[in-house]
């Protein structure tokens, strides 16, 4: 699983695109999700773009890359792509809380 957050900028927003994103930002929760999920201001100038990607065994940061910005430009807003950070979940230790018994 990877998790890919895009940092942007929304570029010549119709009034009905302002009015949609401002009701989906107003009502969704942060996550990551396959979907994805959108954060931003009430100005709608610049956005974070939270994504969940499924990984193969062969998937590295450029497919998970891939496919979040698929997801991004499936929501159909005009944006430009500022930065895109992927995390690989393969990857990450969970250190649990305690000691050895």
């Amino acid at each position: 699983m990877f998790r890919v957050t895009i940092r942007g900028t929304f570029e010549e927003l119709g009034e009905d695109e302002r009015e949609a994103l401002r009701t989906a930002v107003d009502s969704a929760q942060v996550a990551f999700t396959e979907a994805g999920t959108f954060t931003c201001d009430r100005s709608l100038s610049a956005f974070t773009f939270r994504c969940q990607v499924p990984a193969g065994p062969d998937d590295g940061e450029p497919e998970a890359t891939e496919r979040a910005v698929a997801a991004l430009a499936a929501h159909g807003y005009p944006h430009r792509i500022l930065r895109v950070g992927v995390t690989d979940m393969r990857h990450i230790k969970i250190r649990r809380k305690g000691g050895r018994g």
